[in-house]
């Protein structure tokens, strides 16, 4: 008998609508009938799928994370900043999987695992923010706190109507933020953004919290750059309808909305403006300095 492959399953038990855990037999099965030898790690709290990740992510074959975009961006944390090389699979089980979206998974746990036992890996790009990786997006400004303020019982019942639900709320309180904004600098394509925003993001993907579509923004997951996106601050209730018309729309032709795409990114920016990082929050900072990382992963597909 040939030896079997070794497969690590990381599963966060809590993510979306909790439904992956319930099929966590037929997920194992699926793998087992493949040929794997399958190890099961289940997430208790913050930082755990990042540190499975990291000290068992070298001596598998696969891993595979089953989970939200969080519980994603902790298992690349560990991968990457431990120098593994290990493929990845994805088994979307969170509320919004902006991440799987853009690279095309399906959306059935059951295709998933087909998909990781029959697909093959391809590499895809991953983001660098002052030395924090991410999966598609880091983000400041309005509405991007939802993501992690929203508590979790709400974002499981209601799914991406509770971003909404939260958001809404903050519509009162909008806030002006200032910020430099140097691309690719030091470079002949050296550009430059500075204005009062209302909301910023650096992305890699091709949708934000479900519900932004940057399809027509050429989005390219392993082309080595991010695409920048900077909303200024709308002055009346006109220009903000124009604004949200815009994002909602995908169109993104708004005279109020910056696009551009670089490899590098620097933000020079409040200390005081916190980010959000994969739907995390992040610390903010004076100086932001993001980066493309080229083909940093592999991921089944």
């Amino acid at each position: 008998m040939s030896e079997r492959k070794k497969l690590l399953l990381i599963m966060n038990p809590k993510s979306g609508t909790m439904l992956a855990p319930k099929h966590l037999a037929e997920i194992v099965g699926g793998f087992s009938n493949a040929g794997y030898m399958t190890e099961v790690l289940m997430t208790t709290g913050r930082g755990d799928a990042r540190d499975f990740a990291a000290e068992y992510g070298s001596s598998v074959d696969t891993v595979v994370v089953s989970g939200g975009d969080g519980t994603l961006n902790e298992v690349l944390e560990g991968l990457i900043s431990s120098g593994h090389k290990t493929r990845l699979g994805y088994i979307p089980a969170g509320s919004t999987n902006d991440f799987a979206n853009s690279i095309g998974l399906p959306k059935g746990i059951n295709e998933c695992v087909h998909t990781i036992i029959n697909g093959s890996a391809k590499p895809v790009d991953i983001g660098s923010f002052n030395g924090r990786y991410f999966s598609y997006v880091a983000s400041f400004g309005a509405f991007t706190s939802v993501t992690y303020s929203v508590p979790q019982n709400l974002k499981n019942i209601f799914g991406h109507a509770a971003y909404v639900m939260s958001g809404v709320t903050e519509l009162a309180n909008l806030k002006s933020i200032h910020a430099r904004v140097t691309a690719d600098k030091g470079t002949p394509d050296e550009k430059v953004l500075e204005g009062d925003y209302l909301i910023g993001a650096v992305c890699n993907s091709k949708s934000i919290g479900g519900i932004l579509h940057l399809d027509r923004l050429a989005v390219d997951m392993n082309d080595g750059l991010m695409e920048i996106m900077m909303v200024k601050m709308p002055k009346d209730i006109i220009a903000l309808s124009d604004i949200a018309a815009s994002m909602l729309s995908g169109s993104f032709k708004s005279n109020q909305i910056e696009t551009l795409s670089a490899g590098e990114v620097t933000i020079e920016i409040g200390e005081d403006v916190h980010w959000t990082l994969d739907g995390e929050y992040e610390k903010g900072a004076a100086i932001c300095e993001i980066k493309t990382i080229r083909s940093a992963v592999e991921i089944i597909r």
